[in-house]
């Protein structure tokens, strides 16, 4: 398996890894500058030589991937028999730099409904490197000529037409999905937050709409959905900036798109 492919694997899976490559060669060494492995939690792929230097690579990409924020970091090799290495003795006679970068599990959004506001987030969201799920109803919504904008996303975009219960859909998503409800229609919306507070691995939960709107919702939530206060509050409405209040699209995508990347930073997702 390439390292290319390696890397796609994790980000699947959702699982952490590190990327080490051999930054600089001086003399003779193993690999070439260049050379690639991917660590994970149980496996690794690639090669950058065996030995001592690939060795504690990947005890200290293993540390890296147990930590809270791990950052790059540079290890340097000398590659003779006048140094004492934890795994043995390598003496090609050069040195060696190695780079190892943190592969983190990237985070996910789900928005549900493709709209005016909903594509208009879908486009700003699309720029950040995350798993973004589009949900509707609507088929034509999600269209490929009508996604076209998000050719070039830097997101990895998933689609999910779902015409009778786009609330199942809330089952299948990675866990800490943060998730948006904004579909064209009320009792959609309201179904999505009951399944919604239901599904215990999600992040957080966002609901478009005006305050009367939720005062429905909440008392729905309350009598017939049998949620109490506290669960109910996992709910945030309304969503996006409160001191953004232009009313069109764009803007309020805006305002939403910002209002999720502080919740982001706040968790340290």
């Amino acid at each position: 398996m390439t390292w290319i492919a390696a890397v796609a694997r994790l980000r699947a899976r959702r699982e952490p890894g590190v990327l080490v490559t051999v930054a600089t060669v001086r003399g003779h060494a193993p690999r070439d500058a260049g050379a690639k492995l991917v660590v994970g939690r149980s496996g690794t792929w690639g090669s950058i030589g065996g030995g001592n230097v690939e060795a504690v690579a990947v005890d200290r990409a293993r540390e890296m991937i147990a930590a809270a924020e791990p950052a790059p970091e540079l290890l340097d090799f000398a590659l003779n028999d006048k140094v004492t290495n934890r795994h043995g003795v390598q003496c090609c006679g050069g040195t060696v730099a190695v780079l190892l970068e943190p592969l983190p599990v990237v985070r996910a959004v789900a928005v549900f409904g493709v709209g005016h506001v909903g594509l208009e987030l879908a486009r700003i969201l699309a720029r950040q490197d995350l798993d973004l799920h589009l949900v509707d109803s609507r088929a034509e919504l999600l269209a490929e000529e009508r996604l076209g904008v998000l050719a070039d996303a830097v997101a990895q975009v998933h689609t999910h037409h779902t015409p009778l219960l786009p609330e199942e859909v809330l089952a299948e998503l990675p866990p800490g999905t943060h998730v948006l409800i904004m579909t064209h229609d009320h009792a959609e919306d309201a179904a999505l937050c009951d399944a919604a507070l239901r599904t215990d691995h999600l992040g957080s939960i966002g609901l478009i709409g005006s305050a009367a709107k939720w005062a429905r919702f909440r008392k729905r939530l309350a009598d017939e959905g049998g949620h109490d206060d506290a669960v109910i509050d996992r709910i945030k409405t309304p969503i996006g900036l409160a001191d953004i209040t232009g009313k069109e699209p764009a803007t309020i995508a805006v305002s939403v798109a910002a209002d999720l990347l502080r919740t982001f930073e706040a968790d340290g997702d």
